[in-house]
């Protein structure tokens, strides 16, 4: 019989979630938080007012604030979970922690493809990843300790009659069901899936946790669990530090609309044999997801020219960023840029060039119109003679905040700013800031269209 791993003291497991759930969950709190959720919705704008007209409805000050903070809690779900968040209750820390739906039925599509039929949600927030499990009609078993975010769980998976929520601390249950599994009323689920806390909630908000063994569970316990060979799935932040990867898993960073969202390791049989590390790359209207892998460990991409600043010319390329915290820089230059002339500026910073346009769902492209060194007094005069009334500021490996550097820069240029030159009639300008080698250069670049 399997047994569970101890779980040791984690700073995330320190403060329950503040979230005050009990007057939505009456009958009068329910109906009224439904009923204006259909009807009106949740402005900011308008918050003032309507608690006040609900107040003078006679409605108790406390059921007022619970069912505003759900309705702007429903509203800010919006963009993660879609048309579901209509009909869910959150907690501050489970809405900030949960996953994208559609990020969610992806992680739920790896236990469907690997034939797995039951999974233990450990520690399932909110509910948003076992939601995605119950509708592959997968047998879950939801569990979390914490109260509030649990009656949370529970309303948001009423509608999946194959979905379970418990009530208890996730390792003490899988010890207990491991020890007298008829005493804890269900047999060992097939496959385990895990989302650790890595926040410490407090009154004044929510703070990250970053070391893997503070997480709760910490990724030690994870390792341990996957140790008994079940699979295994657990999400983690995407700056997950790849010294952290376990040996023989699967590590996959996920990216949408150019944003890094999360870092998810996979073990034993929902791990794919061919695939240490990949960079999953979701685009918006419903495009196809794009992804780029490797079998080699971290370290091992392969060899690909470092051109330093002579070979920032033609085209300049930023890769995603899933793709940059998988290590796949070089891979991706000489996949799909060497017929190009694909060449890194530097061996540490994760621009590249190439020599024609082409177009990568895994890079942006820039055409280089202006290398000049990165001085803010050279700087300032270029936006000067320009006429440059809008300025982008992106960057890498240069100490620099873009919107302080911009304000510098635009100062007293304004909306009617006149330019002087041959480029005076340029108003919108996009400069790259990087460092290659010893200098520091700024690049004016125009983006490629997409």
């Amino acid at each position: 019989m399997a047994t569970s791993p101890h779980l040791p003291t984690s700073a995330a497991a320190s403060t329950q979630d503040d979230t005050v759930l009990a007057p939505v969950l009456t009958p009068e709190g329910w109906q009224l938080l439904n009923t204006l959720s259909a009807a009106e919705g949740y402005r900011e704008s308008e918050a003032l007012a309507l608690s006040t007209r609900l107040r003078a409805e006679g409605h108790a000050p406390e059921l007022v604030s619970a069912v505003l903070t759900q309705l702007r809690f429903r509203t800010q779900a919006a963009a993660k979970l879609g048309p579901f968040a209509a009909n869910m209750l959150f907690t501050r820390a489970g809405l900030e922690q949960a996953t994208r739906m559609n990020v969610a039925a992806l992680h739920a599509g790896r236990f469907a493809a690997a034939g797995v039929r039951s999974v233990a949600d450990l520690g399932c927030g909110i509910g948003a990843d076992a939601m995605a499990l119950a509708a592959l009609d997968l047998e879950v078993t939801a569990v979390e300790r914490d109260e509030t975010v649990a009656a949370a769980a529970t309303i948001n998976l009423m509608p999946f009659p194959n979905a379970t929520v418990v009530g208890a601390d996730a390792v003490q249950w899988l010890e207990a069901l491991d020890a007298e599994p008829v005493a804890a009323g269900a047999a060992r689920p097939e496959g385990f899936w895990l989302d650790p806390a890595r926040r410490v909630v407090s009154s004044s908000g929510s703070s990250r946790v970053f070391d893997p063994e503070s997480f709760s569970p910490p990724l030690s316990f994870v390792e341990r669990l996957a140790g008994t060979g079940a699979p295994v799935g657990v999400k983690l932040g995407p700056a997950l530090p790849h010294a952290s990867v376990p040996a023989g898993c699967e590590a996959q960073w996920v990216s949408e609309d150019g944003s890094l969202t999360e870092a998810v390791l996979w073990f034993n049989a929902l791990a794919r044999p061919e695939v240490r590390r990949s960079a999953l790359v979701l685009g918006g209207g419903g495009a196809v997801p794009a992804e780029l892998s490797s079998a080699a460990d971290f370290g091992d991409s392969p060899t690909v020219p470092v051109a330093g600043t002579d070979g920032l010319t033609g085209f300049l390329y930023e890769p995603d960023p899933a793709v940059i915290r998988a290590g796949l820089v070089a891979d991706l230059v000489e996949r799909e840029f060497a017929v190009a002339g694909g060449r890194l500026l530097d061996e540490h910073i994760a621009y590249f060039c190439a020599d024609e346009a082409l177009d990568s769902r895994f890079a942006t492209g820039y055409r280089v119109l202006e290398v000049m060194p990165y001085k803010v007094k050279g700087l300032r005069r270029w936006v000067r003679e320009n006429g440059v009334t809008r300025l982008d500021i992106k960057k890498r490996g240069v100490d620099v905040t873009p919107e302080e550097l911009r304000r510098l820069l635009m100062s007293g240029q304004g909306k009617g700013g006149q330019g002087k030159g041959p480029k005076a009639a340029g108003r919108h300008a996009t400069l790259v800031l990087t460092r290659i080698g010893e200098d520091r250069v700024a690049v004016v670049v125009e983006p490629l269209p997409r």
